[in-house]
């Protein structure tokens, strides 16, 4: 007998026991008051046609999809060890806790990660190690301007990534932006535009300019001249970036689903409220590589010669190197590029572009590096990166591969609050960081959660200097390929050299001095004019 056939016959014989029994004890009658409820719910999921599981199994089914919705939790809390969860796993997510609430971020016992595991990195360290990191420099900074930037900007080695209010909440954003200004390091926008809570604090903001030119667009959704001289000029906001793609979703534009687009949002973004907002795949202030260098120029000179940059995870490499011949053309070059990886996070974003679409961030950064020494543009432009840069030797990675400074989003959450629930796109989010839900933002306490940001921020950065300190460097730019090692193989290390030998300068110049995997790349008719 089928399960929904003993859920009709054992419901009749409950229900007429009762009744039977009421004849002779009426207390009995309130029963119904549990059986009631289960007899109605069970004859509703044999009546719905929606779900087989319900219609098979009335009652029963019920907990599968109970406990379906409770399985993140269940894993993150009873099942995943500390080195497997996703997209950070517990060995990071407490360390990012522990800095951000300035408790001991030291660890007992040993390193729990499998040394003989092919794809393990270490930095080398040197028998000449620095006493303290304060001999490198407690703090460094890195000027970000090229030679016609007019007003640069000493920026951080570690800054808040690319995250929109609207993504986020109002609270998120206030707390990171005066985090970032107590902690005297910048604060990415996203392409969302700059909202009040982004001044409110007066942090150091990059101004993230995207496709839809939020902050800046006329209603037609073009770029709007007049509005973007009035954010660019604000003096909280110290470089612009023009976003191109994003690791998470590269080729799709960015998402706001219908749910966080409230009445303020829209009016910040120049959109209509209540609906999801999705910014279109690519720019329309320009076309081609050449256009996109005079967008450059044109920013710059409405800006007043702030830093202008674009960021991009990498696709097609011969695209980058049309930009490369564009720069060299034109004259015209960005005073930053922001490298993000494939595994980069966002708030929404469909499963196939976010698991199968952008190159992963050491691969991009390191093409993006080699290509503008070959070109002999690199000692012009800075590069930075962003991509699950979370610890000190994420940092240090990072910069031995080619980049001057890196950019953290997930971390920055992670700091203030957020538990990786998950939830980012649903406008639920428990902790009120990434949800407009108002009874879910209150919950997140601005003065609370900024001095966690700042010293997240600081401790992280300590760490980093205490790593160049081992590897016996004066300083982060010391850092190459040479200092950090990888295992290939059981059997097999090799340095980052020696998987990607590095690229001479200017070899991009000289038709006799490519290198043969970058050949296929060049029109060997215009090389050769």
């Amino acid at each position: 007998m089928k399960v929904r056939e003993q859920f009709i016959i054992i419901s009749i014989t409950v229900v007429l026991a009762i009744i039977g029994i009421a004849v002779f004890w009426q207390p009995i009658l309130w029963a119904f008051l549990l059986v009631g409820p289960l007899v109605i719910m069970g004859i509703f999921d044999i009546m719905q046609t929606s779900h087989t599981i319900r219609r098979n199994f009335p009652l029963l089914g019920r907990f599968r999809y109970i406990l379906e919705s409770i399985r993140p939790e269940i894993m993150q809390y009873f099942v995943e060890t500390d080195t497997q969860g996703r997209p950070l796993n517990r060995i990071l997510r407490s360390l990012i806790y522990r800095r951000a609430k300035g408790e001991n971020d030291t660890e007992p016992f040993g390193t729990q990660m499998d040394l003989y595991h092919s794809g393990y990195e270490w930095l080398e360290h040197s028998m000449y190690a620095k006493h303290n990191p304060k001999d490198i420099g407690e703090f460094p900074r890195l000027i970000i301007g090229g030679k016609d930037c007019k007003q640069p900007y000493s920026s951080s080695l570690l800054n808040i990534s690319a995250m929109s209010f609207g993504s986020l909440s109002k609270n998120a954003v206030l707390a990171l932006n005066k985090g970032a200004k107590t902690g005297n390091f910048a604060h990415n926008t996203g392409e969302g535009g700059i909202s009040s809570y982004h001044l409110e604090n007066g942090g150091d903001l990059i101004w993230q300019v995207g496709t839809g030119y939020f902050g800046c667009r006329k209603d037609d959704g073009t770029f709007n001249e007049v509005t973007f001289r009035e954010n660019a000029t604000r003096p909280e906001v110290k470089m612009i970036e023009i976003k191109l793609s994003q690791g998470a979703k590269p080729g799709h534009g960015g998402i706001l689903p219908a749910s966080k687009n409230t009445e303020e949002i829209a009016k910040i973004r120049h959109v209509q409220p209540g609906i999801a907002v999705h910014s279109p795949p690519s720019h329309s202030a320009f076309s081609d590589p050449i256009q996109f260098m005079y967008f450059i120029k044109k920013l710059r000179e409405l800006s007043d010669g702030k830093p202008i940059g674009f960021k991009l995870c990498l696709g097609r490499k011969q695209e980058f190197m049309d930009f490369c011949e564009a720069m060299i053309y034109t004259g015209i070059q960005p005073d930053f590029i922001t490298v993000d990886g494939g595994e980069g996070g966002t708030g929404a974003a469909p499963v196939e572009f976010s698991n199968s679409m952008g190159m992963p961030l050491r691969e991009g950064l390191i093409f993006v590096h080699d290509t503008l020494v070959g070109f002999n543009l690199r000692k012009d432009i800075k590069v930075i990166v962003a991509g699950k840069i979370i610890t000190g030797f994420h940092m240090a990675r990072a910069i031995a591969l080619g980049a001057d400074g890196c950019n953290s989003a997930r971390a920055m959450m992670l700091s203030i609050g957020c538990i990786q629930a998950l939830q980012c796109n649903t406008n639920t989010c428990p902790v009120g960081v990434a949800t407009q839900n108002a009874s879910l933002v209150k919950g997140l306490v601005v003065e609370d959660k900024a001095p966690r940001a700042k010293r997240y921020h600081e401790a992280t950065i300590h760490s980093f200097l205490e790593l160049v300190a081992a590897a016996g460097l004066n300083s982060p730019s010391e850092l190459t390929r040479d200092h950090i090692s990888k295992r290939v193989g059981l059997y097999n290390v090799k340095t980052y050299h020696d998987i990607y030998p590095p690229m001479k300068e200017g070899s991009l110049l000289n038709i006799d001095t490519i290198p043969d995997d970058y050949k296929k790349f060049f029109q060997l008719t215009r090389m050769m004019k």
